[in-house]
């Protein structure tokens, strides 16, 4: 979608600080890919609502083969290269650089994600929970081509609003947890502020050059560190190098709901995950379709 200079005269009264700061280091997942995980691992299990946050790598004949999702959504978005996906209802596409899938998963879904092109395919998956009265919910997907996705630019800072709203441009993703989700590109010298809603949780994850976030005195913070901001009404950055910065600015509302995770399935009880293995196993409530589905990609390893 074609970028929209705006005038935007926005005035933060309490800068969100960075409370803890981190690092993504690569580790395998899937079948031979590489990603880097700043949610989800050790140091930071959950990040209410935010489940998991993957940076991914990935070359054929290595991918993301048939596995099952409960009880949360999948935000899928595309840096490089192009990904296949197709599940157990039939449903299968595949997305470029700039593409997004925003997929619910809810009562059950089986699916593969798989390299749809020459080369490494580069992109950012994002788990996010789902309340506990849309954990059963029928799975959906909302996917955008990149073409589509709205953008503005201002003072020589451009936004792809994939959810939620920057420099007075709104998306048209619906999400069923409140959620935005941002990707800034600030040429060298440009400075940004943010709002975000003061209820929500947010986080940046960097994915080129360095900046300098929350206020103008920290070290700059490079590429593949994740930054857990603190309370306030938004974010202030800075880009102080010669090069472009761009990252991610992802905010949620928390649920404040307990949590009961093993692997792909995501419920608030122990009970409800037994109940969930009980039902992949027995392809039942939700997963009749598994007893007897394969992927194409599935198919084509099995000679």
């Amino acid at each position: 979608m074609p970028e929209r200079d705006v005038s935007d005269d926005t005035v933060l009264k309490e800068p969100r600080s960075v409370v803890r700061k981190f690092l993504a280091r690569p580790q395998r997942e899937g079948v031979g890919a590489v990603v880097r995980r700043s949610i989800g691992r050790f140091e930071l299990r959950y990040f209410d609502p935010f489940l998991v946050l993957d940076e991914f790598s990935v070359t054929a004949p290595a991918g993301f083969p048939d596995h099952p999702h409960r009880g949360f959504e999948t935000v899928t978005y595309m840096l490089q290269g192009a990904v296949t996906h197709e599940d157990f209802e039939g449903h299968k596409g595949t997305i470029g650089a700039g593409d997004l899938q925003w997929m619910t998963a809810g009562r059950g879904i089986v699916h593969s994600e798989m390299p749809a092109a020459q080369g490494t395919q580069k992109g950012l998956q994002l788990w996010i929970n789902l309340s506990s009265k849309y954990k059963m919910i029928d799975p959906r997907y909302q996917e955008v081509s990149s073409k589509d996705i709205v953008e503005a630019t201002k003072g020589g800072v451009k936004v792809r609003v994939i959810a939620g709203e920057a420099l007075g441009t709104k998306s048209t993703i619906y999400t069923r947890t409140p959620t935005m989700y941002l990707d800034f590109t600030l040429k060298p010298g440009a400075h940004l502020q943010q709002p975000i809603p003061s209820t929500y949780n947010a986080f940046v994850y960097v994915l080129e050059g360095e900046g300098v976030f929350g206020n103008s005195k920290p070290s700059p913070t490079s590429a593949h560190h994740l930054l857990l901001l603190g309370l306030g009404d938004g974010l202030e950055v800075w880009n102080k190098s010669s090069k472009p910065l761009r990252f991610i600015l992802v905010g949620g509302e928390p649920l404040g709901e307990p949590l009961a995770q093993l692997g792909p399935f995501v419920m608030n009880t122990q009970e409800e995950i037994d109940q969930t293995i009980d039902d992949f196993d027995k392809c039942i409530n939700g997963f009749e379709k598994a007893r007897h589905w394969r992927s194409q990609s599935a198919l084509h390893l099995d000679f």
